[in-house]
């Protein structure tokens, strides 16, 4: 294992993650003895889901970079699967998703490159040219104008937005190449993005009375949302500048644009559910739901965190040519 690519600072905070887990776990079991006659087997599968999800995500971390982008593509798959596994497509459509599928080892691959240049516009325009070529010479019209936005922005959401994830890894600084302060910004990205969902979930249980979509997503409030950015910011305000290359200002930044990507996100994929009248996107995680039900935030969070990043540090920290920022 490489642990040399995690900072100290990622080696303890991963290490305070366990803690909390090893205390959610025991109070979980706690609850269970002492209230034999409540149901709380779901919320066991959820903290069963969490070591699985943090224990897989660990080790993708620390065993290799490579390792690390290869986890990545494989989420993106799993997310690009289960999306076009609710949305209805037409039988001729089938020749096309070969072409949406083979879009993500190539976009992967431009990670491993370091190519930027070809990573932020590969699926933007070039796979927004070819679907719809591959459509046209299959010949069905019906139902096209549907068909080629479904494949296209599911790329967009699963693919193009998550892989700002993966390339956030390849950051080197320019004075220290050796070095890879994007494991602890993919850390800061993932954790926080969660801590945003739990803490709008809290905050809207507990003192959520007015309802901010109500026709897109029901149990979303104004205090859940208000309270998630509120918790996610301050945290991020902590935390950043022990974690990673922010300083305090931008870590402050990065929490409002975590917070409100990922409620953005979580909203965005609830308005597709109550479209297909579905509850969860699947049954992958139990507790949780599927893949997307849990990378839902992530789908925005990423890509604007990235971009954050990117253009903060692009001009005096990190490289500016191919294999570099």
């Amino acid at each position: 294992m490489n642990f040399e690519i995690l900072s100290t600072e990622a080696r303890w905070f991963l290490a305070l993650i366990g803690a909390v887990l090893v205390f959610a776990t025991i109070v979980v079991q706690a609850m269970t003895r002492l209230r034999p006659h409540v149901d709380l087997g779901n919320l066991i599968q959820r903290v069963n889901s969490w070591w699985i999800m943090i224990g897989v995500f660990t080790f993708a971390m620390v065993l290799s970079r490579n390792v690390s982008i290869g986890f990545f593509a494989f989420i993106s798959f799993l997310a690009l699967k289960e999306f076009l596994s609710l949305i209805p497509t037409r039988r001729a459509d089938r020749r096309v998703l070969f072409w949406a599928y083979l879009a993500i080892p190539l976009q992967f691959l431009w990670i491993y490159l370091e190519w930027y240049g070809l990573f932020i516009i590969f699926i933007p325009v070039y796979m927004l040219l070819l679907l719809p070529l591959r459509m046209v010479m299959i010949g069905q019209t019906e139902g096209y104008i549907r068909a080629i936005g479904t494949i296209h922005w599911g790329l967009m959401l699963t693919v193009f937005c998550l892989s700002h994830t993966a390339f956030l890894l390849i950051l080197r600084k320019v004075d220290t190449p050796t070095e890879f302060p994007g494991v602890s910004l993919v850390l800061f990205l993932v954790v926080m993005t969660q801590l945003n969902d739990v803490s709008q979930f809290l905050w809207g249980k507990s003192l959520g009375r007015s309802k901010i979509l109500p026709k897109v997503s029901p149990g979303k409030t104004w205090a859940g949302f208000l309270g998630g950015v509120g918790t996610t910011t301050i945290a991020a305000w902590l935390i950043g500048p022990f974690l990673t290359i922010l300083d305090a200002g931008q870590s402050l930044v990065a929490g409002i644009i975590i917070s409100t990507g990922g409620f953005i996100g979580d909203v965005n994929l609830s308005a597709l559910k109550r479209d297909l009248h579905v509850k969860d996107s699947g049954k992958m995680l139990p507790g949780h739901g599927g893949i997307l039900d849990r990378i839902d935030s992530l789908t925005y969070s990423a890509p604007l965190f990235f971009h954050f990043v990117y253009w903060s540090f692009h001009w005096h920290t990190f490289g500016t040519g191919v294999g570099k920022l």
